[in-house]
């Protein structure tokens, strides 16, 4: 295969990368893993690829993961038909068993094996663990489907403090000892808010907030989170992108110091977000 970069080309990318990597070393990035970019094997990859090379140049990086489809496929493998409610999995006691394992078991440690290939030194925890995320039911006709009501930051930095990439399946838990399905992007948005995160990544199968959901080339590039509310009377953010919006709210709100929301389908975004000049996505602030 012809070389198109030259050695100086190479050495330049890496200069340039300079700057980015002092900005965010030592500090918390998290990043919520899921869409595209987690079923497909190749993006999947590039993703742990990515993580452990900010791990290496000293970033603090957590990974908050769901895992809907696989979860679907595992209910439709034991026999048991997949209900929503609003977006929501209708969540009774035989499916927060598979949930549970489905996230916590093979997902969580999935990932984690694939960071530890890739150089990198993870750890899989869930919501339950040292009671990670506190959780109480959102609505009584979804079953074991969790509204968070605090998050113990502190397994998590105590696994960050070692050295650690803290990798956490969305499940949750009640003082009862009730297990809670706990929507992904909203977990991690309350994680990122504990956190005080630097950033606070969604990865999604969109290029960001456009314009026109039609044309990618529409990207807004940059938003006040204050400048969202008149794009979503414009309609401008509308369906799917409004519960995202609304968990950037939330991190921001908690305490999170940006969002990105970005395309997870493009090969190493979050290395383009984090560590170059133009980024991958729409970048969302505090007023």
């Amino acid at each position: 295969m012809e070389n198109y970069f030259s050695k100086e080309d190479r050495a330049q990318v890496l200069v340039d990368a300079l700057p980015h990597i002092k900005k965010y070393t030592g500090k918390t990035v998290v990043i919520k893993y899921g869409g595209h970019a987690m079923i497909s094997q190749e993006l999947r990859q590039q993703v742990m690829e990515d993580i452990v090379l900010l791990h290496l140049v000293g970033v603090r990086v957590v990974i908050v993961h769901g895992g809907g489809t696989e979860i679907t496929e595992m209910m439709e493998k034991l026999g048991k038909k997949s209900e929503f409610k609003n977006g929501l999995r209708v969540t009774d006691n035989e499916t927060v068993d598979i949930v549970q394992m489905v996230l916590a078991g093979k997902i969580n440690k999935g990932l984690v094996n694939l960071l530890g290939i890739k150089g990198g030194r993870a750890i899989g925890l869930s919501g339950m663990d040292a009671g990670l995320i506190k959780a109480k039911t959102l609505d009584p006709a979804l079953g074991f489907v969790g509204e968070v009501t605090e998050i113990d930051k502190s397994p998590i930095e105590d696994l960050l403090d070692k050295g650690y990439i803290p990798v956490i399946s969305t499940l949750g838990c009640d003082e009862e000892g009730n297990i809670y399905n706990i929507n992904g992007d909203t977990a991690a948005a309350f994680i990122a808010g504990a956190l005080g995160a630097e950033a606070f990544i969604l990865m999604t199968d969109v290029p960001g907030v456009l314009m026109d959901a039609k044309d990618p080339n529409t990207l807004i590039a940059h938003l006040k989170i204050s400048e969202t509310k008149k794009l979503k009377e414009d309609g401008i953010i509308s369906e799917g992108m409004i519960p995202k919006i609304e968990c950037c709210e939330t991190a921001l709100k908690n305490g999170a110091e940006h969002v990105v929301i970005m395309d997870g389908r493009v090969p190493h975004s979050i290395l383009m977000e984090l560590l170059t000049y133009d980024g991958a996505g729409t970048y969302i602030e505090k007023d």
